[in-house]
């Protein structure tokens, strides 16, 4: 499902030229895309999302010497036209509305989800929305050329073009997806590693065999979607794997599934969602990945496509959050961190609060504080995950709808 939308211009042509035309000769510096909206804002004292994420990334990168002025841009806040893209103006007014009030009427709560639980009104129900759709497209221009953007405060994937839905309001992965569209880019795909499953995204791309979607997410887990035999019109690949899942089979995943199904499609442009709720220590899932596994995969990823946006997502447990995606930004960059953390680093990590915290988070293990990087999980890869495994293999093959990698890398 794509609606049609004039085209968004260009939002920062003030910089630098990527230092290449050819995105595979030279690419360009990663760049990290945030916002200072994302600092106090929460969606309430009870929400999973009352925790701070993006500026704990923010604030740990700087520490590292990480994140600076060479690479950081501020993201601006997307238009309402430019929403449009995938979203009916009816619910973009709603939301501007809802922030204006600071409430919804019953009329509005019942057509666009909005003022429920899971989807409340808050101070900046609109603006911080926006800003993380406004990354994300910017992001889509930025990686025109070529290289790699890490939007952490993206990857809210389970938005609707008329709702909200599960914690999110715009669905900026998607709404960055069209983007790449408009920018010429046709053959696109989308790889998913949150705990939940990406039932927007999916639903923005149903039938569309342009459109490569790979989702690995807990089964069992709300939205209850994403079954294994669920294959989008033929280009989705859904793999639902059991609580306890752990780096091995994770690894297996990436390499008898995810890298195969990439190199047989070859994406002109890759978007992956990092959503940190399937790290053990997250209160939503019961998964059981360490924060290697994320970068082991966006590593790996990387190199699959010219062009590449990866975002942030679910995650729920503050420490476990800063530390994955500051980690993801690292990995992106080459970048190591040191066994123990400078003091700079450790002193943003034990600022972090989180209050009513579940068991899990009520007295915080010290490696928390002081490294960057969990101690592997590895395990034995179950044979219902070698099973399904299979299951996609022989549903498609690894050649099939393979085309020119130069014509659609180009």
């Amino acid at each position: 499902m794509q609606r049609s939308s004039p085209a968004l211009p260009h939002v920062n042509a003030s910089l630098p030229p990527p230092r290449s035309e050819n995105p595979r000769d030279a690419r360009r510096a990663p760049l990290f895309i945030g916002s200072e909206v994302y600092r106090g804002s929460s969606y309430g004292a009870h929400h999973p999302l009352r925790i701070p994420r993006v500026s704990s990334v923010m604030d740990l990168g700087r520490a590292l010497g990480w994140i600076g002025p060479q690479n950081y841009v501020t993201s601006p806040r997307a238009k309402p036209a430019a929403l449009t893209l995938w979203h009916t103006p009816d619910y973009i007014a709603a939301l501007q509305r809802a922030e204006e009030d600071g409430g919804v009427d019953e009329e509005t709560r019942k057509r666009h989800n909005l003022g429920v639980t899971a989807n409340p009104v808050f101070p900046e129900v609109y603006r911080r929305p926006a800003t993380s759709a406004g990354g994300t497209m910017l992001a889509a221009d930025l990686v025109h050329a070529g290289g790699v953007v890490h939007v952490p405060a993206g990857g809210t994937h389970h938005a609707f073009p008329d709702y909200a839905n599960g914690f999110c309001y715009f669905n900026d992965p998607v709404l960055c997806l069209l983007r790449l569209r408009q920018l010429g880019f046709q053959r696109v795909a989308y790889v998913d590693i949150d705990a939940h499953h990406c039932d927007g995204v999916a639903h923005a791309f149903e039938g569309d065999r342009d459109a490569l979607l790979i989702s690995v997410h807990e089964e069992r887990r709300w939205p209850f979607t994403g079954a294994l035999d669920e294959d989008g019109g033929g280009a989705h690949f859904n793999l639902p794997v059991p609580r306890g899942f752990n780096d091995s089979e994770m690894r297996a995943v990436l390499h008898e599934m995810i890298l195969p199904r990439l190199a047989a499609f070859a994406p002109q442009a890759i978007v992956m969602q990092c959503g940190s709720d399937a790290i053990e220590e997250d209160p939503l899932s019961r998964l059981a990945l360490s924060n290697n596994a994320h970068r082991e995969a966006v590593v790996a990823v990387r190199e699959m496509a010219p062009r590449m946006v990866v975002t942030g997502g679910g995650g729920y447990n503050p420490w476990s959050v800063a530390r994955c995606w500051t980690g993801i930004w690292g990995a992106l960059n080459g970048l190591i961190a040191p066994e123990r953390l400078p003091e700079e680093a450790e002193t943003v990590l034990r600022a972090l609060v989180w209050r009513g915290a579940p068991r899990v988070g009520r007295d915080p293990p010290e490696h928390w504080f002081t490294t960057l990087h969990d101690s592997p999980r590895e395990g034995e890869v179950r044979e219902d995950i070698r099973t399904r495994l299979a299951v996609l293999a022989q549903r498609h093959s690894p050649e099939a709808g393979q085309i020119s990698a130069k014509s659609a890398r180009a």
